[in-house]
């Protein structure tokens, strides 16, 4: 089922929630784990994040972008709030709170602001490569073009990202 007809289901019943769940949990867990690195907090907040998307899907606003951002920008969040809750907490010393957990939420909303402003068979190959993990030759078979055509379409993408975030 179309991704966008998935969250207008959840979007009028919420026990339709259970689909965008488990199309998107693996992901966010595995974005999660990766900074966290502990199993038990990874997946406390890995929980938190889908509780809060569930209680705020209906401001969900279907822009073209992935709901996958809209989730990864959900656990962005909730890990510098760990980092910053265990901080305040003293669990660990000040220096030991990652830096970068913050600054790494904020580049991402930046590029997928960036990636938003794509021309949009641009934006469709770099969502479907790089958000949802597909072959150049899946892509081109979608998208009924070669797959010359999608490798060039992504570079363009690319060097428009790169010029975007850098100028």
């Amino acid at each position: 089922m179309d991704e966008r007809l998935l969250i207008e289901a959840a979007q009028k019943d919420r026990s339709r929630f259970g689909e965008l769940y488990e199309a998107h949990f693996d992901r966010v867990y595995a974005f999660v784990a990766h900074r966290v690195r502990n199993r038990q907090e990874a997946q406390d907040l890995t929980s938190e994040v889908f509780q809060r998307a569930l209680a705020n899907i209906h401001r969900y606003e279907w822009r073209g972008a992935p709901f996958a951002a809209w989730l990864y920008r959900m656990a962005a969040n909730a890990v510098a709030d760990h980092y910053h809750d265990k901080a305040r907490e003293g669990d660990f010393p000040e220096a030991e709170v990652p830096d970068n957990v913050a600054a790494d939420a904020e580049r991402r909303a930046a590029l997928s602001q960036c990636v938003n402003r794509l021309p949009k068979e641009q934006r469709r190959v770099i969502v479907m490569r790089f958000v949802e993990q597909r072959r150049i030759r899946e892509i081109a078979e979608e998208l009924g073009k070669s797959e010359g055509a999608i490798k060039q379409l992504q570079w363009r993408a690319v060097q428009n990202l790169r010029a975007q975030m850098h100028g």
